[in-house]
């Protein structure tokens, strides 16, 4: 009987930190870019390859979720919690498949060179439009500012999570490999813990007797 699983898989574990490390480097990019004009040009040309590959690994990724099989949540988190939870993960998905495709077709639109390494350009994939250049200038913004939040209510969660309710919801995704007694949380069930006691004492009536016997006052 093969035992339940208790984390992601390594590759799944290994696109997850490496996309969360891009990702924070394009959050810190934008910020720059917005706080500062005097390496605009310089933070661009990172910005522009790092969102495509962005966009390639949260392909790989998704297809590599739907191959893998997935750990349960704790058994401490709500119904609310992990519908919630689930919630965000798609609107992460989301807005990383989306944020580098309205990026792709706003530079298209206004026919800025989209240069990812040397002489490799990518093609233009919306034709020139100004007007279709401004809309997709705003909404790749909003969509960025709504990443920005998703991000930091999931690192929130997590936190919590791992902090306050310490229920080892951060093991499931370590880099390293844990084992099950690592990754499950103690005292996660204890009506399931009583529950097993009184089932075993129950089985061994000489053991329940002399636990009484050892009882102070009796």
């Amino acid at each position: 009987m093969s035992s339940q699983r208790v984390q992601f898989a390594a590759f799944s574990r290994l696109l997850h930190w490496l996309m969360a490390a891009m990702v924070l480097t394009m959050l810190c990019i934008g910020v720059a870019m917005v706080a500062s004009l005097a390496d605009y040009h310089v933070l661009v040309s990172i910005h522009r390859p790092l969102g495509i590959a962005i966009l390639i690994l949260v392909v790989v990724r998704f297809v590599n979720r739907q191959l893998t099989s997935l750990p349960p949540f704790p058994a401490t988190m709500s119904r609310a919690e992990r519908l919630a939870a689930t919630a965000s993960e798609i609107t992460m998905y989301g807005l990383m498949f989306v944020l580098p495709l309205v990026g792709w077709g706003m530079l298209s639109a206004a026919r800025y060179p989209i240069v990812l390494f040397g002489s490799l350009h990518l093609p233009f994939i919306l034709p020139h439009d100004v007007m279709l250049y401004a809309v997709l200038r705003k909404a790749h913004t909003v969509l960025a500012y709504l990443f920005f939040l998703t991000f930091l209510a999931h690192f929130g969660a997590i936190l919590f999570h791992t902090l306050i309710v310490r229920d080892g919801i951060l093991k499931r995704m370590v880099p390293w490999n844990t084992r099950p007694q690592e990754a499950a949380s103690p005292g996660v069930d204890p009506i399931g813990s009583r529950s097993l006691q009184a089932r075993t004492n129950q089985a061994d009536p000489g053991r329940l007797l002399s636990m009484r016997e050892q009882r102070p006052g009796r």
